[in-house]
């Protein structure tokens, strides 16, 4: 999911520049980094999920759903106001008022949420950091736990969706630790808080009024529909448009529940989703490559793609000294520039891509998946002695860019690849090797 259609938890934003052209990306799904991400749950010692069987729940027991207290929240005459008007955009779209009753039932206005979408743009994290995290020994035994104790399941989803069962519980483990992580906050509020604040209102407007459409089907209860505090939800962390459009019933019990304790439906619908979006199974999302002495940086480009017996000409191989195996066209991304790790990215990298767009995300579910499947660790180092540019240093960096004549097609404090393009251009100026790394030395020496 992502800022057409999903939301939520991992990085920060601005962590890392991403294109998303490659392999006829569009618009993803998630916001480039999803809100509510500036933590990625790190839980030790996950116990096993008891699977809970629920009877379903049908929309005419909307109105009679118990309504919890629901905390963090405070008075607002003006959101009061607003939840009329919307009330009545929301009819016009199919909802019907008891839904709407039992849904808006004690919601009332969330300043912790506006808070946290406020702080969100200052949240920094490089690389190496979140990969520590994301790949992290604790994560990766407690990915190889869950892989076993659910491994019917995930084999029969991995049959029926073609998505390997790795990959499944790896988008698991980021987005909620394998289950642990899942999210308290009352959906309905947090979502009707950001759509009344108007940062971003049309967006969350439109979760809100999928979020009623699920209640109103019946999948769910309005007070049992929790998450992020950014509007994700369950297990692996579904917006309400995408669950509208992705989200499976594997159980076949008549509801999509991603909210249960027991994980199948929202680890099948991870794994729809990700078919939906041309998975290739096979296919690795990436590989670590070496790269050749001299090796032209302006080839690192989302845009150039070649075969891997291509690459292995220029002197790109794998870490064995050998060319990597033929799984069709790939480019070369560099995270950390020239100094740290590199990596042949295939097609499969841009399906993980439309669940998050920042290119940690995906190099961590990449290789958490390979990890469990008990794949070696990253072998290059990291220019750790690097800190991460804050959110007011990226846009300084975009704007002496530009007054350098490095135009970076505008100042919003996020390393695209219009910024790393002219990063590399004023690298090239400097005589200094063009690989696109935007570090704080760099912004020293623009100053």
């Amino acid at each position: 999911m992502r800022w057409k259609t999903l939301g939520v938890v991992a990085l920060a934003t601005g962590l890392i520049g991403n294109d998303v052209s490659a392999f006829g990306t569009t618009q993803s799904l998630r916001p480039v980094i999803r809100p509510g991400s500036e933590v990625l749950p790190q839980v030790e010692n996950v116990a096993a999920s008891e699977v809970i069987v629920r009877p379903k729940l049908r929309p005419s027991d909307l109105a009679g759903a118990p309504i919890p207290a629901v905390t963090q929240a405070a008075s607002n005459p003006g959101f009061e106001r607003w939840i009329k008007g919307f009330e009545r955009r929301a009819r016009a779209q199919g909802i019907r008022n008891e839904t709407l009753r039992a849904a808006f039932n004690g919601v009332e206005y969330d300043r912790d949420v506006i808070r946290r979408d406020r702080n969100q743009s200052e949240f920094t994290k490089t690389i190496w950091d979140y990969l520590d995290s994301a790949a992290s020994n604790t994560r990766i035994a407690n990915g190889k736990a869950a892989l076993k104790r659910h491994q019917t399941t995930l084999a029969a989803i991995e049959k029926r969706y073609g998505v390997e069962k790795e990959v499944v519980v790896a988008v698991w483990g980021l987005e909620s630790a394998y289950g642990t992580y899942r999210g308290k906050n009352d959906i309905v509020q947090s979502l009707a808080t950001l759509a009344y604040d108007g940062r971003r209102g049309a967006f969350f407007e439109e979760q809100l009024v999928a979020a009623l459409k699920i209640l109103q089907n019946g999948d769910t209860s309005p007070r049992n529909m929790t998450g992020s505090w950014a509007g994700a939800m369950g297990h692996t962390q579904f917006i309400p448009t995408s669950y509208l459009d992705y989200a499976v019933d594997f159980t076949g019990d008549g509801r999509r529940d991603i909210w249960a304790d027991d994980p199948t439906d929202a680890l099948a619908s991870t794994a729809a989703y990700l078919k939906n979006f041309g998975w290739v199974k096979g296919q690795p999302w990436g590989v670590e490559v070496q790269l050749p002495g001299g090796f032209d940086y302006a080839l690192a480009n989302r845009k150039i793609t070649k075969s891997p017996a291509q690459w292995a000409r220029l002197g790109v191989v794998g870490t064995n000294g050998r060319a990597v195996p033929n799984h069709g066209k790939a480019s070369v991304l560099l995270p950390a520039g020239g100094q740290g790790a590199a990596f042949m990215i295939f097609k499969n990298f841009s399906v993980i891509e439309r669940y998050n767009t920042a290119d940690a995300y995906v190099i961590g579910v990449g290789h958490l998946s390979d990890r469990i499947k008990g794949g070696p660790a990253i072998k290059a180092s990291w220019p750790r002695g690097d800190r991460a540019l804050t959110f007011s240093e990226r846009k300084e960096m975009q704007q002496r860019l530009t007054r350098a004549g490095f135009s970076t097609q505008g100042v919003d404090g996020k390393i695209g690849p219009k910024t790393i393009d002219a990063v590399r251009n004023y690298q090239r100026s400097q005589g200094l090797a063009p690989d696109g790394y935007a570090s704080l030395s760099l912004l020293k020496r623009l100053r």
